[in-house]
């Protein structure tokens, strides 16, 4: 079976969306499957591209045997709704157009955030007669109304015009959480049409590693906690709230809060980091996917923040399952699915989205209760090995493609 994959982000690009479809493929290739993506040329998140990539009409790739066809793309930073808007369109016309370039293809998936990659892929779904699956990984455009990204109801009403097509269009969808599948299901589609099929974590990739490592001599962090936040730094997130609860325990010398990753807030966050003199708050640029299982590593606790919003009840960060892979306890300021796993797993903390006074009294109680940390790790190790494991979920969802193309 040869699968055509369209997505905005892919290797070597290193947020989620790239992550989960290259883990996804790459178990797919090795099971035998032929498998293209077609993508841009990677410059997430800063609309630069990457060294060695060019912005060209197409142009041919391969990693661990995923065929990989890049396609030509307007280059916008990930801020600023309108540039956002044109680089999601531009994707959707390129990947249209040179699609016809993937020959023999018997199913077509696209995936969301953003549904202009979920139009290219029903549209080149048409053109090659196959059937076709919806990846909807988040709630669109929920999310960034959530955010306060688009205000304007008139636009807002023809997304959600978009959304229902779609959804209405597709031969099947994928989701990533039970609570996208009953928005989808209030959209007057089929539960039958629907499976949930979550994020998860390498096991191989994301395995136990002593805390003393090369990363904490490089940064200075030998004999400190460390708190980290590793990921996006946007809208969605919240992390001012970081800030606020590093201040209210900056007497504690030993703990550092560390700050990994790129996004529209991260030049504010720094200006507000500079105006409270912060020391205990280290800000590192993004950083290549290699080394995150090294940082989570160098952490004594992860964070998973994002604001307080009933739309982010709806979501699963994949930040989560990395970290229990790797017996780091999480602090999880997120509510509903989220806190349910962190919950049910005894593997973290769980604190109202936003509340710094929450945070600072968590990083404090898993400091001072060495026994108790350790416990929430290996509870999280066990609950990743039972039930998220990357390699389980790739084979449940290939399992789904097989049944359409039959």
């Amino acid at each position: 079976m040869h699968i055509l994959f369209l997505t905005h982000y892919f290797p070597p690009e290193v947020n989620a969306p790239a992550s989960r479809t290259y883990e996804n493929t790459r178990r797919w290739v090795r099971s035998g499957y032929n498998v293209t993506v077609v993508t841009c040329a990677p410059n997430h998140p800063n609309g630069v591209l990457y060294p060695g990539y060019k912005n060209l009409w197409s142009q041919r790739d391969e990693k661990d045997g995923i065929k990989i066809l890049r396609v030509k793309t307007y280059l916008s930073a990930n801020r600023g709704f309108f540039k956002r808007t044109l680089n999601y369109i531009s994707f959707m016309i390129s990947a249209t157009v040179q699609c016809y370039k993937v020959k023999n293809v018997d199913i077509v998936v696209a995936t969301s955030p953003q549904f202009f990659c979920g139009l290219a892929g029903f549209i080149v779904s048409c053109l090659k007669s196959k059937p076709w699956v919806l990846e909807i990984r988040d709630l669109w455009p929920e999310s960034i109304i959530a955010v306060g990204a688009i205000k304007k109801r008139w636009f807002i009403r023809q997304l959600e015009t978009i959304e229902t097509f779609l959804y209405a269009r597709a031969d099947h969808i994928v989701t990533l959480t039970e609570a996208f599948k009953r928005h989808i299901i209030g959209r007057d589609v089929a539960p039958s049409k629907i499976t949930v099929n979550t994020n998860g974590a390498d096991l191989d990739q994301f395995t136990p590693l002593p805390k003393e490592n090369r990363f904490r001599s490089q940064h200075k962090l030998n004999e400190q906690f460390v708190v980290s936040y590793i990921g996006t730094h946007g809208m969605a997130h919240a992390l001012e709230t970081v800030l606020f609860a590093a201040e209210s325990i900056k007497d504690r010398a030993d703990i550092k809060f560390l700050l990994v990753g790129d996004g529209a807030e991260r030049d504010k966050l720094l200006a507000e980091k500079e105006k409270r003199l912060l020391k205990n708050v280290i800000m590192l640029p993004q950083q290549e996917k290699e080394k995150v299982p090294g940082m989570i590593a160098a952490s004594d606790v992860c964070l998973v923040l994002l604001r307080r919003t009933s739309v982010f009840k709806t979501v699963i960060p994949s930040k989560i399952f990395e970290a229990l892979a790797m017996e780091r306890p999480i602090i999880l300021g997120v509510e509903g699915e989220s806190a349910e796993i962190v919950k049910q797993g005894n593997c973290g903390i769980c604190i109202e989205p936003e509340n710094a006074t929450q945070l600072a009294k968590a990083v404090l109680t898993l400091y001072q209760d060495v026994d108790y940390r350790i416990a929430l790790g290996k509870s999280g190790r066990a609950l990743i090995e039972i039930q998220y494991s990357r390699d389980a979920l790739a084979a449940n969802y290939l399992d789904v493609l097989d049944s359409l193309v039959g």
